[in-house]
């Protein structure tokens, strides 16, 4: 469980969190926005990277305050830019993560072996990253984010250029895993929303807008299109 209690958080003048609260449990959890509504800050927040200016996070009843790296063991967390060595092999790329979670020999096989199969990189395991397509370099985020079998897994645009069958592969294992566990999706692309998305939460200047499943999204809109409403819900906003 992700506990979310009143967080704020603010650069300079700008409010880019403003008394934002919420719980997540299993489940694909989708954030929605426009550019600037805060998604990329909640989810910094939420993962250590960023010290709210006010409010609380908890993991699995671990507040990231007083149990800092207890709680963020539970979160497996890749960001829009994919953070991984060009120069690394797929394998050399993913023992790396393993090996900063102290992760042994015989649980790293396994775990290997499974997230492997189920991202479908065998192919591409020995192989250099930089000449891997985006596709192949997003999977190996993921398979090095979750090598140490978190609970949590948290995704910053995961299918962004990526081609209808890569596209089908990560959402594929997105919707696969969170039959156990917790994701979080920030995502500008609505096609991923309604393929993956349990709960959809739409942000708008910092602010929780929009809390409820997909079905209930489409239903703002006359055409019954998760587009046209997510368009007539931000753009109402601003009146």
């Amino acid at each position: 469980m992700i506990t979310v209690r009143n967080i704020y958080k603010s650069f300079g003048e700008i409010k880019a969190l403003n008394d934002v609260s919420f719980d997540a449990g299993i489940g694909v959890l989708a954030l929605l926005g426009v550019n600037g509504a805060g998604k990329t800050t909640l989810i910094r927040v939420i993962t250590g990277y960023l010290v709210p200016n006010d409010g609380e996070v908890s993991i699995e009843g671990l507040g990231i305050d007083d149990n800092r790296i207890e709680a963020l063991r539970n979160i497996g967390y890749v960001p829009e830019n994919n953070p991984i060595y060009q120069d690394l092999t797929s394998f050399e790329m993913i023992k790396l993560n393993a090996d900063l979670w102290n992760i042994g020999k015989k649980d790293f096989a396994e775990n290997l072996n499974e997230l492997v199969n189920r991202l479908d990189i065998k192919t591409v395991i020995n192989q250099k990253i930089s000449t891997l397509s985006k596709g192949y370099k997003r999977r190996v985020a993921i398979a090095a984010s979750l090598i140490h079998k978190p609970k949590i897994l948290i995704l910053d645009e995961p299918t962004d250029g990526l081609d209808p069958n890569q596209k089908f592969v990560v959402r594929k294992f997105i919707k696969e895993y969170s039959k156990d566990n917790i994701v979080i999706v920030s995502t500008h692309i609505m096609e991923d929303v309604e393929a993956i998305a349990d709960r959809v939460m739409i942000l708008d200047k910092g602010k929780i807008i929009l809390d409820a499943a997909p079905d209930e999204l489409k239903k703002k809109a006359p055409d019954n299109d998760m587009i046209s409403a997510f368009y007539k819900i931000t753009n109402s906003n601003k009146e």
